[in-house]
């Protein structure tokens, strides 16, 4: 028959005398749990901060530091509301107000889809195709803004 150890002794229990206090572990400030590292969890850990560079290094690998990826000049995202015909030819009774207009002040009116039936549209401003398939089934678009005229410079002939 073995013997079989129940219970591991602990370091520590031996080196009381020993090492001055660390137990084994190293120098004095070390074996403090989370603590010595300095801050909780990734902090310290920012593009110019040492104190954890090998500590990141070693579980993030090479490419944690510095730029990564490409950014474009311009991210904003064009915020105007524009709605098809189709969608107010398909879903009159969400549009329409009590008179039988369609009143879409913040809108501009595109021309995907086909109008059959008479539409008058108050809208921000509307595309030619849409203006055009309304005006041929016998409606109108109303736009509050209008478009500026471009005015054709005339450039002098070469001699």
């Amino acid at each position: 028959m073995s013997l079989r150890k129940t219970h591991k002794r602990k370091k520590y229990s031996r080196m009381h005398g020993h090492n001055m206090g660390t137990a084994g572990h190293g120098s004095r400030k070390k074996h403090r749990g989370s603590g010595h590292r300095g801050g909780f969890g990734m902090a310290g850990t920012g593009k110019r901060a040492d104190q954890k560079k090998t500590l990141v290094q070693k579980l993030y690998g090479h490419g944690y530091f510095g730029k990564q990826g490409i950014t474009s000049k311009s991210t904003e995202k064009d915020k105007r509301k524009r709605i098809n015909l189709k969608d107010l030819v398909l879903n009159p009774a969400k549009y329409r107000n009590k008179s039988g207009e369609y009143e879409l002040k913040e809108y501009k009116i595109l021309g995907d889809g086909d109008v059959s039936e008479k539409m008058i549209i108050h809208a921000k401003e509307a595309s030619a195709s849409a203006i055009e398939k309304v005006k041929k089934a016998g409606g109108e678009i109303i736009c509050s803004k209008k478009k500026e005229e471009v005015k054709e410079k005339k450039i002098p002939k070469a001699k």
